[in-house]
């Protein structure tokens, strides 16, 4: 007889998940879609005062046809206010749907928050955005928080000119001001992000202007509001080695300009080194090790991570072939008990035939999530 292949679904089986991933995003829309949700009901507090973000647990979800696919599964790390966290790892690790779950744009109704608490602090106040109904998301979206999307050569509407675009989003988040006032303080936001003739470009269409100018109003728009934290994901995507310094400047002068935290998504070590005072690596929907970034880059102690470092090409350095991880992703549908990195890890221990690894302290800012470390820092679960 022919063995059964692990991936495939009966009919029956397939209509019997349909219906109850359908029960579960209905129950989970509702709460988010309620309207005139009383704010004391959302109201948290932040763990540490000076985190201007903190994951705590997150889950986020999608139900398909052929089963729950854990893109974000537990993912705990904080944004400390004026500092810059990289977050990298390999495409489909989960690093943008992290990003969308804050920003409440996962597409539903398959992709869901299931757990756990995103505090975002608002300075006297602080919000569990994975409990806020859309009514109120809409007022932080592009005002406290706001994001550089993976995209931003396709981010902006082709049929409306720049200044209208941007005076749209000063307008949303202060209908009280004049239309000179919001005309105003978009062609200062133009020249905030180093644009030339800024009264010029105001009239311009987005297909008039180059690559690069376009990633710099893409900035422009998401820094108008003067946000708290900025989300950029692959801010440098598509563009030139020049255009990428560039930009990458133009984000920490910025940064220092307006006080603002930066959660920088990116798959390019280079970018990480560069920016980042604290790094996230992630692997299959889950964070592997977090730590100050010169703890990370210096003394790497996830195989994963090393993995990354190895296969980074190296100034002066010939080889005949760049490292590259062995082995593939396992099956988002169907995870594994144990650690999902174990079958391409050339550096296993006896230890790692069990359970998912918990979080070790390598230091009190350095943590991984490797059995090989666990007997060496004798301090177990934390």
């Amino acid at each position: 007889m022919a063995k059964k292949d692990s991936n495939f679904i009966t009919a029956r089986e397939s209509r019997r998940i349909s219906r109850e991933n359908a029960k579960i995003t209905r129950a989970l829309n509702k709460k988010l879609e309620r309207k005139h949700v009383p704010e004391s009901e959302y109201l948290t507090t932040m763990h540490n005062p000076d985190n201007v973000l903190e994951f705590d647990d997150l889950h986020t979800y999608f139900f398909t046809d052929v089963g729950t696919v854990k893109a974000v599964d537990g993912v705990s790390f904080d944004v400390p206010i004026g500092k810059t966290v990289g977050v990298v790892g390999e495409s489909g690790c989960g690093k943008s749907v992290t990003s969308l779950s804050l920003m409440q744009l996962l597409q539903r109704p398959s992709g869901q928050i299931v757990s756990g608490e995103i505090r975002l602090n608002l300075g006297e106040k602080a919000y569990d955005v994975a409990k806020m109904p859309i009514e109120a998301m809409q007022k932080i979206r592009g005002n406290v928080v706001s994001m550089i999307f993976q995209e931003p050569m396709t981010s902006l509407n082709p049929v409306f000119r720049i200044g209208f675009q941007l005076d749209e989003v000063i307008q949303l988040h202060n209908p009280g001001m004049s239309q000179e006032a919001v005309r105003q303080r978009t062609i200062d936001a133009i020249k905030m992000v180093g644009i030339p003739d800024a009264e010029g470009i105001y009239n311009r269409y987005p297909h008039e202007l180059s690559g690069g100018m376009r990633q710099r109003i893409v900035i422009a728009m998401a820094l108008v509001c003067n946000p708290r934290l900025i989300i950029a994901d692959e801010p440098t995507t598509a563009l030139d080695v020049t255009i990428q310094a560039q930009i990458l400047d133009l984000l920490r002068r910025l940064k220092g300009e307006i006080n603002a935290s930066i959660m920088l998504i990116t798959h390019d070590l280079g970018v990480i080194a560069e920016m980042a005072d604290y790094v996230v690596v992630m692997y299959a929907g889950r964070i592997i090790e977090k730590g100050l970034a010169k703890e990370v880059f210096l003394d790497p102690r996830h195989p994963y991570t090393i993995g990354l470092m190895e296969s980074k090409p190296v100034i002066n350095k010939k080889v005949d072939r760049l490292y590259s991880i062995p082995g593939s992703v396992p099956n988002p549908v169907n995870m594994p008990d144990y650690c999902y990195f174990r079958d391409r890890c050339e550096k296993c221990v006896a230890r790692c035939q069990g359970k998912y690894p918990p979080e070790i302290h390598v230091t009190d800012t350095h943590i991984v999530s490797c059995w090989r470390y666990y007997d060496q820092t004798k301090r177990g679960d934390r």
